[in-house]
């Protein structure tokens, strides 16, 4: 869905529609075509597109998933553990994969600092509201890790919640192979219908999957936008900062 003529280069002279974005990623996009632990080279093509977006001078903050290492609820689903240390677990991995962007994103001199929910502070900062928002002024891109630092929470829940405490225009919910929001689960109907546009209650009234049930309802009381759009599909991430008409816009409708 992404525009024919955008190349992820952007055209000359075209300002980015938002001046700070809250994107999240999830675990699944470090995996690559292995489907578990961390590709280096989709690692590197993620660091590539943030990069870019970087380059345009839009502040941006990166909230990481764990799911290509560990995911906390499918952990402790049946006999595994028990959820509150699966998900504890589950924030660890998140740190892994932001620690895998840090040095990917530094390779290409992209300044970056990892902040963390939890308190890890031989690798990483912990999350301080003031001092995310310094280093995004300062031109470093944020990468967020472990979630809420709260089990039972997800880390859709933590995009919106950090979006919000830095003062991002839209979430940018970069998804891993679904390229929109849809009418019906586009895996099992073939014939499942991609919006371009859907408001905040629509979305909740036909039940459309655009994020974590707590997390929308964050984003929706706080008229905060999301575009959900395809990771996979080189130049998505500076398409939606740049404006172009990607995936789908869920926002409120007037």
């Amino acid at each position: 869905m992404s525009s024919a003529n955008a190349d992820g280069a952007g055209e000359k002279g075209m300002r980015p529609k938002f001046g700070r974005v809250l994107l999240k990623l999830s675990g699944e996009a470090f995996a690559g075509q292995q489907g578990y632990g961390l590709d280096a080279e989709a690692v590197g093509k993620i660091a590539l597109e943030v990069a870019g977006v970087h380059r345009e001078g839009t502040g941006i903050a990166v909230v990481v998933g764990g799911g290509n290492i560990l995911r906390g609820q499918a952990a402790a689903s049946g006999k595994g553990m028990e959820r509150a240390t699966a998900d504890y677990a589950g924030m660890l991995a998140t740190v892994i994969n932001a620690l895998a962007l840090q040095d990917a994103l530094e390779k290409l001199d992209v300044p970056t600092r990892v902040q963390t929910a939890i308190a890890i502070t031989q690798v990483a900062e912990p999350f301080i509201r003031r001092r995310a928002i310094r280093h995004i002024e300062k031109g470093r891109v944020v990468i967020l890790a472990a979630g809420t630092g709260n089990p039972y929470f997800t880390t859709d829940t933590a995009a919106s919640l950090r979006a919000l405490e830095i003062g991002a225009d839209v979430v940018l919910m970069a998804k891993n192979g679904t390229d929109a929001v849809y009418d019906k689960d586009p895996k099992k109907f073939p014939d499942a219908v991609p919006y371009a546009q859907v408001g905040f209650e629509e979305a909740i009234n036909k039940k459309l999957r655009v994020m974590d049930l707590t997390a929308f309802a964050v984003c929706m009381e706080n008229d905060l936008p999301i575009i959900v759009f395809d990771i996979n599909e080189p130049g998505n991430i500076k398409r939606a900062v740049l404006g172009y008409p990607i995936g789908t816009l869920v926002g409120r409708t007037k």
